[in-house]
Order: C-alpha cells, then sequence, then structure tokens
C-alpha cells in the first residue's frame, strides 16, 4: 500500500461502501453486460475447475453471479469495508483484500480473472504492473474479462466528493486499443473487444476486452 493511489483508492471505497452497494444493488446489470459475463463463466468452465478471481469485486455481487453460474469463484478487493460488506451478504463465498498490481497467489493457478470497472482507478503508470499480475496468476488458456469506460480519446475525472462523503478518488477511461495493447505487451493474447453505446444513466460508452494466456506456453 506504498502507492498514493492504493491508499485514497481505499480510503475513498471504505468511505462509500455502503451507499454504493445500495445504488448498484445485485441484479441492476445491462442485459448485454450480463451476457458477455456469462460467456465468460461458459468460457472459464470448458477450460477447466481453476479458480477464478473477481478482482475489484466490491460488495460481491457479480462474484455471486459467477458462482450461481457454476464458476469456481473468489472476490478480492483494496476496500476492507468493501470486503466485510461482501462476506455479510454472501457468507457461503470467499473474499480478500488485495491488490491487482500485487495478488497475493501463487503463479500459474488461476482458470480465469474478472475486472469489471476496478482497472478504471488505476493510472496509466501502474497498469502494465497489474496487466503483468493477470498474466503472472493465469493459468495458459486461462483468460481474463475486463469492462470499462470509454470514449474517442483518453481521459480522467476527479471526484472530491460522492454520496455526501468526503473522498479522493481519480477514474480513467481508455480506449480499447490502448488497453488491448497494454494486455499485448503483457504477454496475453487478444480474443475479442466489445463497446456497447451508454445508457440515459450513463455518461459514457463501456468496452469490453477479452484476452487470454497463450495456451502454447502449457
Amino acid at each position: 500500500m506504498t502507492e498514493t493511489f492504493l491508499r485514497t483508492t481505499r480510503s475513498s471505497y471504505d468511505a462509500i461502501a455502503k451507499d454504493y452497494a445500495a445504488r448498484f444493488p445485485a441484479g441492476g446489470w445491462h442485459p448485454f453486460d450480463r451476457t458477455l459475463i456469462t460467456a465468460f463463466a461458459e468460457l472459464v468452465t470448458e477450460h477447466g475447475t481453476a479458480p477464478v478471481a473477481d478482482v475489484g469485486s466490491g460488495p460481491g455481487h457479480v462474484t455471486a453471479l459467477l458462482d450461481e453460474l457454476g464458476v469456481p469463484v473468489f472476490g478480492v478487493d483494496l476496500s476492507p469495508a468493501m470486503v466485510t460488506l461482501a462476506r455479510d451478504t454472501y457468507p457461503q463465498l470467499r473474499f480478500h483484500i488485495g491488490s491487482m498490481t500485487s495478488l497475493d497467489l501463487p503463479d500459474a493457478t488461476l482458470g480465469g480473472i474478472l475486472a469489471l470497472y476496478s482497472t478504471i482507478h488505476v493510472p496509466d503508470a501502474h497498469l502494465p504492473t497489474a496487466f503483468a499480475e493477470f498474466r503472472r496468476t493465469l493459468l495458459p488458456g486461462g483468460h481474463a474479462l475486463l469492462a470499462f469506460q470509454t470514449a474517442t480519446e483518453p481521459g480522467r475525472r476527479h471526484l472530491p466528493e460522492r454520496f455526501g462523503h468526503e473522498i479522493d478518488l481519480d477514474y480513467y477511461w481508455r480506449t480499447p486499443d490502448q488497453v488491448s495493447a497494454l494486455l499485448t505487451e503483457a504477454g496475453l493474447e487478444l480474443v475479442a473487444t466489445v463497446r456497447r453505446e451508454p445508457t440515459a444513466e450513463e455518461t459514457l460508452a463501456r468496452a469490453f476486452v477479452l484476452a487470454r494466456r497463450p495456451a502454447a506456453e502449457a
């Protein structure tokens, strides 16, 4: 926790954990997003029975969805308050405190990694470290699915307040090409990219990038 962005992201989500969970309840996914998560679940379960990490699991709703879809999943989140909330809501599932820039996991042990709107708080300079951790912990042939806000050009927004709480949180939006290039540089193969236009409540489009660790390494 030596990096400033990790400390500020952790304290910000600790402050808003309960309000965030109430604002984004379980089952509130866009149907298209749920379809992609379901496709990811099929990919990782077809590949084997290795566990899948939901990185940036927040209140645990997506972790629980993957569990319902038959995925051997556990959640990882930077915020202790979020992890406590997820454990209380889904006591049958495992949730750990951790950072995607330094996953406390052995090499080549994960069948998949899901990172839905969790890389959005990672500055550009630290994304290569996170993606190198994805590659390190994935089994050969294991998939990673990322979702993030996107626009024609990359951008950044700082929020000092949310849900009435004082926070210190940066949000980054990136193009699919930018994220795909960084994943490739980390040693992952690009499988697919998808863009969804924003709904009435969203200000930015959504991008999904699916990559995998090359199976030839097996």
